[in-house]
């Protein structure tokens, strides 16, 4: 067959310009642009790692600072509650003498009302006493037709006053 005869001159051929087809591509991508590529995944992955850390490092600043806020609102909530008591004890000092003030006030009208009330009291009674004195004198003059001076009278009415 001629075509098997002719395969040798053309394999020989085909593998020549196979290798130098081969040679061409090695040195134009494996020497010239495959360390192009690795030389910039490289960097991207240099890149991404200084980006990660930066990342980080602002996450932990972050966390320095939050934790700083924490504390300083925990003191200042403590101080807070601290002016609160103060205020409170000063307001029930305050309340505390006012109502001392107004006791003492209540205190002295009550004790002149007391006073009042006693010596209307008195008054009423050397006032009963009279009448009942007067009455006495009326009562024992009509009962029994004899007259009673008036000192008498009053003396029997304050005993009969006491025994009641």
């Amino acid at each position: 067959m001629p075509q098997i005869a002719q395969l040798a001159e053309f394999w020989s051929s085909q593998v020549f310009w196979t290798l130098i087809f081969f040679a061409i591509t090695f040195f134009v991508i494996g020497r010239g642009m495959v360390p192009k590529v690795m030389g910039t995944v490289e960097l991207r992955d240099n890149q991404i790692k200084e980006d990660l850390a930066a990342a980080q490092s602002a996450r932990d600043a972050a966390d320095q600072q939050e934790e700083a806020w924490r504390e300083r609102e925990n003191e200042n909530r403590v101080a807070a509650q601290g002016v609160i008591a103060d205020a409170k004890a000063k307001a029930a000092a305050a309340n505390e003498k006012k109502l001392a003030s107004a006791q003492k006030r209540l205190d002295t009208k009550l004790a002149e009302a007391e006073a009042e009330i006693e010596a209307a009291r008195v008054s009423a009674m050397a006032e009963i006493e009279g009448v009942a004195a007067d009455a006495t004198q009326d009562i024992v003059v009509r009962l029994s037709g004899e007259k009673v001076d008036k000192r008498t009278a009053r003396a029997a009415v304050k005993k009969a006053l006491t025994n009641a």
